[in-house]
């Protein structure tokens, strides 16, 4: 059975399921594809203003199918770096998407799954989830962003054990580094993910978008560089219709109803 994505809306909150149980729901550039195609529709849709990221039952993502990539093995180098460049695309759009994206994880999210899951803004994961990056088992390195998001995110010392062991870590751990946001019961993380959805979709959604940007221009940017890009955007959100509800909201003390 190929792959398949689906998407369904949950109020203001698409959810977008990826399944392909025959190999633990493992990606490939139809589901690539399909994310991004689902992203821009999101986008585009005022109705929408979060995102959720899951995996059909028990597993998160398997990661890439080995069985394509030994097949790929037969193919010239070209064939596999289309193949990422994809992938690395769908990183992309998620970074640079202006709404909330939460990866709802439970079981396992291995290899480029966990490198999806490193992309999205927030990860809620169960209990008993497992985060693992065994490229070196089959000698293979990492791709969809492992190296650039772990090492901006944990000590040194610790990347270096996920990334050389290949050592399955659990959702507590990465919890504990700030990596997880939300640890949850076994067969609740979609729950909980859209549970924060709800909270998220209430607030004002030009905020989000200048906060995702403010957050990922930072990494890469001076002081005054960065001062000037929150003075620009300040300017910009208090002449947005959202900061007079918010405003007027606040000093008279009821809920703010953002547009």
């Amino acid at each position: 059975m190929a792959a398949t994505l689906s998407s369904a809306s949950h109020g203001q909150t698409l959810v977008i399921t990826w399944s392909n149980p025959e190999f633990r729901n493992a990606l490939g550039p139809e589901i690539y594809a399909g994310a991004i195609e689902a992203l821009n529709a999101a986008e585009r849709s005022p109705d929408i203003r979060s995102v959720v990221f899951t995996g059909e039952g028990s597993v998160f993502c398997a990661g890439g199918n080995l069985q394509r990539l030994k097949g790929n093995r037969t193919q010239p180098p070209e064939v596999q770096a289309q193949s990422i460049e994809a992938m690395h695309d769908w990183i992309e759009s998620i970074r640079h998407f202006p709404k909330p994206v939460i990866a709802a994880v439970e079981g396992a999210a291995a290899g480029a799954g966990f490198s999806l899951a490193l992309a999205c803004d927030f990860v809620v994961a169960a209990s008993d989830a497992s985060f693992v990056m065994a490229y070196g088992r089959v000698g293979l390195s990492p791709d969809g962003g492992a190296s650039y998001h772990l090492t901006r995110s944990l000590p040194r010392q610790l990347v270096t054990e996920i990334l050389l062991c290949g050592e399955s870590i659990g959702s507590q751990r990465l919890y504990d580094f700030g990596l997880v946001n939300q640890v949850t019961a076994p067969g609740t993380a979609l729950d909980k993910a859209l549970e924060l959805a709800g909270r998220l979709n209430a607030m004002a959604p030009n905020v989000h978008a200048a906060n995702k940007e403010l957050i990922n221009r930072a990494q890469d940017s001076t002081l005054n560089a960065q001062l000037a890009e929150e003075r620009d955007k300040f300017v910009r959100n208090l002449h947005h219709a959202n900061a007079g509800i918010g405003i007027e909201a606040f000093l008279s003390k009821h809920p703010p109803k953002f547009v």
